[in-house]
């Protein structure tokens, strides 16, 4: 039989359909790779007994021919999104041993489409971060390295766990979250495909959240056939959740395929940015030339307020983090520090249960949301927001039907080599996601080649709202023309 965790998810949902293997089998393979690559961190809670039950009642309900869409495929969950009774911590000491009493929108819609769970991907603490160094379970590792060298790298973040444990084999597509890059970063990273779909198209109920009007939940997947399988589970309308849209949920497998003949790709030159790394311009042009070939047209296109971006949106995302961390005070669930009055309770609870990254940004989001300052930056950078929202809207009325970008400004770095000296440096690598989050648009990271060092390197596709059809058909034509990749397994 075949190695069972290097199947695709399409590959494992075919084989359990044609009575192959069984989901027992599957899964009891996918736990025993999460045991030999623990050095890798991606788990931060293992749950290997409901895993077991979850794939008997898969394999019983497939017998009888009712399966459902993601029938017996073990799957693993960021650390945001709670689990009915399944410890749920956002990667912080403030929410201790939290066991919550409910599921999360998303992940429900998983079981109910019958997938397993292997247990909680480590992210950075409450998804702030951009390397999974933040995490107060460690730092997660990228199961790839760089030619004959055994650094440790990050596998980017948030979901950095997530990333990682898609690309090493550790389970067959994984649940992330996108606030300003979280999943298209770390896909890219670790050469594997990742989606932020539409604002609104996943419900965010039952998630922790980070800031509300930029979170957007995702799949991450070795495929890009396996990513639009996992979204179409994912995605519908939820009433618990008021930003959520009443639109129908396409059927996104049916789209990978589909002929990009006729499709306008724009080439953004603001993103050609000073100083670029000649092997991520060689990737772009190398990317826009398959879509060409595949029967697409390039334009180029101007978003000229692309520079404002990340200012704009490291004045948005924290004050909306400020705002919703203010419930983490020690009352009601999660850690608490007493004191000798109320007002020091909270204080002391929230300084040992925030780690440094989350205090500073919460700090930040306070300071710009306090009296006085509100005008001056929170609402500016709305205003700011609104414009980077029309720069795609008058690229999409012209024609355009998705925007083609890098994914990141570099390949994964080592770990300890950008954390804590200068966190504007670290910021910098969301230069080419925030954009679509702070316009609430779909965006693909899909991996597209390789750097002199052996890294994978990855593509951003940008769609127009609630089209991530066209993502998974241009991405599919990258896909196609890239190859896969897959990292040698030095942790075993």
């Amino acid at each position: 039989m075949t190695d069972l965790t290097s199947l695709t998810l399409a590959e494992a949902r075919d084989g359990l359909a044609t009575k192959s293997f069984t989901s027992v089998e599957l899964t009891d393979a996918h736990l025993q790779a999460m045991e030999r690559a623990r050095v890798l961190n991606a788990y931060v809670l293992e749950t290997p007994e409901q895993a077991r039950a979850m794939a008997r009642a898969a394999d019983d309900k497939i017998a009888k021919g009712e399966g459902g869409p993601l029938g017996g495929i073990p799957l693993g969950i960021k650390d945001l999104f709670a689990t009915k009774g399944v410890r749920t911590t956002a990667c912080s000491k403030i929410l201790d041993d939290f066991k919550p009493t409910y599921e999360s929108t998303v992940t429900s819609q998983l079981w109910r489409d019958g997938a397993v769970l292997l247990g909680k991907l480590n992210n950075d603490e409450f998804a702030m971060g951009s390397s999974n160094e933040t995490s107060c379970f460690g730092p997660v590792v990228n199961p790839w390295r760089r030619n004959g060298s055994d650094t440790k790298l990050v596998p980017g973040g948030s979901s950095g766990g997530s990333a990682s444990a898609v690309a090493a084999g550790l389970c067959l597509g994984a649940t992330g979250t996108d606030t300003g890059g979280s999943i298209r970063q770390p896909a890219a990273f670790a050469g594997i495909v990742g989606i932020k779909p539409t604002y609104g198209r996943c419900s965010r109920w039952g998630v922790v959240a980070f800031a509300s009007s930029l979170d957007q939940a995702g799949p991450f997947a070795r495929t890009v056939r396996d990513s639009a399988i996992l979204l179409r589970s994912m995605a519908g309308h939820d009433p618990k959740d008021t930003t959520s849209v009443n639109r129908e949920v396409p059927d996104y497998e049916a789209a990978v395929g589909r002929s990009i003949k006729g499709l306008k790709i724009g080439i953004p030159k603001e993103y050609r940015l000073d100083g670029m790394p000649a092997e991520i311009e060689k990737l772009w042009t190398q990317g826009a030339e398959w879509l060409k070939a595949a029967g697409a047209e390039l334009v180029e296109v101007s978003l000229p307020h692309t520079k404002y971006a990340l200012p704009a949106y490291y004045i948005v995302a924290p004050a909306e983090a400020s705002s919703n961390l203010a419930r983490y005070d020690g009352v009601r669930y999660g850690a608490r520090v007493p004191g000798n009055n109320i007002v020091e309770m909270y204080e002391n609870t929230r300084a040992a249960g925030f780690g440094a990254e989350v205090r500073r940004r919460v700090m930040i989001g306070t300071y710009v949301l306090s009296a006085g300052y509100y005008d001056a930056y929170y609402l500016r950078a709305q205003k700011v927001r609104t414009l980077i929202k029309k720069d795609f809207e008058d690229c999409f009325a012209n024609g355009v039907h998705a925007i083609l970008t890098p994914a990141t400004p570099s390949a994964a770095f080592g770990i300890g080599e950008k954390a804590g000296a200068d966190p504007v440096e670290m910021y910098l690598n969301d230069i080419f996601t925030v954009t679509v989050n702070m316009a609430g648009l779909p965006g693909i990271a899909v991996p597209a080649g390789k750097d002199a060092q052996g890294l994978p390197l990855g593509l951003q596709l940008i769609g127009r709202p609630f089209d991530e059809e066209t993502l998974f058909s241009a991405g599919e034509v990258i896909e196609q023309a890239a190859g896969r990749f897959t990292p040698a397994k030095w942790w075993e």
